[in-house]
């Protein structure tokens, strides 16, 4: 067991964020057999491998992950620096590390619990170009052919799994936010605990936050909760996001014949997907419309009250409002899909 000590300072600066270069490393486990068990997200895969088969460093790419479904180079996941981090500039991140003590050299924490690097690892430090840019440049590859074109999905769930930690701990407090997480976060007398799975020690590790600032993240590529693998490191917890299945959907999801006929389609599809905060280029892209198609449709559903505007950095989200909500649940249970 894991226990995170919070003072009331810590948890008040407890905070969330998820980040593309996370995403892009974690994602690396779809092609090791250490793949997640979560069928949207095997959906998303199917779609990634032909462009992921060819790619010229898939080996050194596989090989950060291959030796173990639990543990990923702290190194190659940085906590990120803002909540809502763009690329490319976080996928360049490692290249850019400085000499510094031993345990956080380019490559110190390649091998786990030490083990060998793995040997692509081991080839490229033969050669004079450090290590780290050969894994920026290939992890950059990698997200240009096969993240890229299917972030504003992934981003859509992340963004949604950030409202809704936000609304729990509003409305709910910190106990309901941390055990919504995951069954194996528990929260009492000022102690976060995580219960280990996988091959570690049973006994309890204790880390004192000590105004380090705790970051939660959530990721489409993981199974459960996982942390850093060392006290000293910055406290950093990865959970599952909700709302995955909009990594397997393609288009609008049904949509009762009721409310097509009260709204029109373009506007009963918009209000459908609103059921989890999106923006508008994430609706564009889902319904494979134009932006300016969407805001127009999103502006009139808004003014009508069943939408309500939030917004995060330089993006508005939108999701369905009370009284939006509950026109969607009624049509669902009073009206067949449209198939159109």
């Amino acid at each position: 067991m894991i226990r995170f000590r919070l003072e009331l300072a810590d948890l008040a600066a407890t905070s969330f964020a998820y980040s593309p270069l996370q995403e892009t490393v974690l994602s690396l486990r779809l092609w090791t057999g250490h793949a997640t068990r979560l069928p949207h997200v095997r959906v998303l895969a199917a779609g990634m491998r032909p462009a992921f088969e060819q790619l010229p460093d898939r080996e050194l790419l596989t090989s950060l992950v291959a030796r173990s479904r639990y543990w990923v180079p702290d190194l190659l996941t940085p906590r990120p620096p803002s909540p809502r981090t763009r690329h490319p500039g976080g996928v360049r991140r490692p290249a850019r590390h400085r000499p510094g003590p031993p345990s956080t050299r380019p490559g110190a924490d390649l091998p786990p619990a030490g083990r060998a690097a793995p040997a692509p690892a081991r080839r490229r430090t033969a050669g004079p170009g450090p290590l780290l840019a050969d894994i920026a440049d290939a992890l950059e590859a990698y997200w240009n052919a096969c993240l890229l074109p299917r972030w504003p999905r992934i981003r859509s769930a992340l963004e949604s799994d950030l409202a809704h930690r936000a609304r729990t701990l509003a409305e709910h407090g910190a106990g309901h936010l941390f055990s919504g997480i995951s069954e194996r976060l528990t929260w009492g007398d000022g102690v976060l605990s995580i219960q280990r799975s996988g091959p570690w020690p049973d006994d309890a590790t204790d880390i004192p936050i000590d105004g380090r600032r705790l970051l939660l993240t959530p990721s489409c590529f993981v199974d459960g909760v996982s942390t850093m693998l060392g006290p000293d490191a910055p406290p950093h917890i990865v959970y599952t996001t909700r709302g995955l299945a909009v990594l397997g959907e393609s288009a609008a999801p049904p949509v009762p014949r009721t409310l097509e006929l009260l709204l029109g389609r373009p506007r009963a599809q918009l209000l459908a997907l609103l059921a989890e905060p999106a923006s508008t280029t994430e609706l564009a892209h889902r319904l494979n419309v134009s932006p300016p198609a969407v805001s127009q449709h999103l502006s009139v559903l808004a003014a009508a009250g069943l939408l309500e505007r939030t917004r995060h950095g330089r993006h508005v989200h939108y999701r369905q409002s009370s009284l939006g909500a509950a026109l969607h649940t009624t049509s669902c249970r009073s009206g067949r899909p449209s198939t159109q």
